[in-house]
């Protein structure tokens, strides 16, 4: 059995955000699957998803002050600024983390660990609202 569904996300502001209950609250299906394998991709070139730690909120903004450090804004070498002084390190920090992440999927659930989910990584100032394609193969 194959499920694909297309969510919009509430827009966030920049930072880490653990999506994973906006997620499953979409995908009410996910239940008839015993088994399979869920993929959840980003269609944006500025924000990016990853898989981390779900329950103390400080990995998130540590995470946040990682990346800033490490992919700096307003760099004299950096050629596209188009829109803004945030745009090409959102690139680079996409990149970085990926534009999907897979789950396995154990009876009608995501088989995440116990401190596990799904985040919303950010990027820009003003990103607005982010559409994410879920599509789950199984049984």
């Amino acid at each position: 059995m194959w499920l694909q569904k297309e969510i919009r996300l509430t827009p966030k502001p920049r930072g880490f955000h653990l999506i994973t209950d906006e997620v499953l609250r979409e995908l009410p299906e996910l239940r008839q699957f015993k088994v399979g394998m869920m993929d959840v991709f980003i269609q944006h070139t500025s924000a990016s998803l990853t898989l981390n730690e779900n329950a103390d909120p400080t990995v998130r903004l540590d995470f946040e002050s990682w990346f800033n450090r490490a992919v700096a804004e307003d760099e004299p070498y950096y050629r596209h600024q188009d829109e803004g002084s945030d745009d090409l390190p959102a690139h680079i920090k996409a990149s970085l983390l990926g534009a999907s992440v897979n789950i396995p999927i154990t009876n009608g659930r995501p088989a995440l660990g116990t401190w596990q989910g799904i985040y919303l990584c950010e990027h820009r100032d003003h990103g607005g609202s982010r559409r994410i394609v879920v599509t789950v193969q199984g049984e």
